[in-house]
């Protein structure tokens, strides 16, 4: 089956670091990318990367914070995020499209994973 799982996800404060992973399986995905939701708001893009991860995308609110990378010999990407901020807690989404182009809407993927939770204190 297919199959991504997120994980890394926790409690932080203002400032620290987060590592989120996000194991494929069943099949490789030529784009994936980093999707966040906040409880009563819509699904927001976060960074987006190519299948070699020669070309990245990343949303202003998280670009100099946030890396994104991938390792095809492990079917896993990853998302380092640092300087996390108030405003950068949610559930974050692990997503995967079968085209080469990037895309920052969440309509433009087609497989999910469920999800890992990321909280910042202040």
């Amino acid at each position: 089956q297919v199959q991504l799982v997120e994980s890394g996800g926790g409690l932080v404060q203002a400032g620290d670091s987060l590592s989120l992973s996000c194991a494929a399986s069943g099949r490789g995905f030529s784009n994936m990318g980093w999707f966040r939701q906040a409880p009563g708001k819509e699904c927001e893009f976060a960074a987006a990367i190519s299948w070699n991860g020669g070309r990245t995308n990343y949303a202003d609110s998280v670009k100099g914070r946030f890396t994104i990378s991938r390792d095809n010999a492990k079917n896993t990407m990853y998302l380092q995020m640092n300087s996390l901020q108030p405003e950068d807690p949610g559930v974050y989404y692990c997503a995967a499209r079968l085209v080469v182009s990037l895309s920052t809407s969440p309509s433009g993927y087609y497989y999910w994973g469920q999800g890992t939770q990321v909280t910042v204190s202040s």
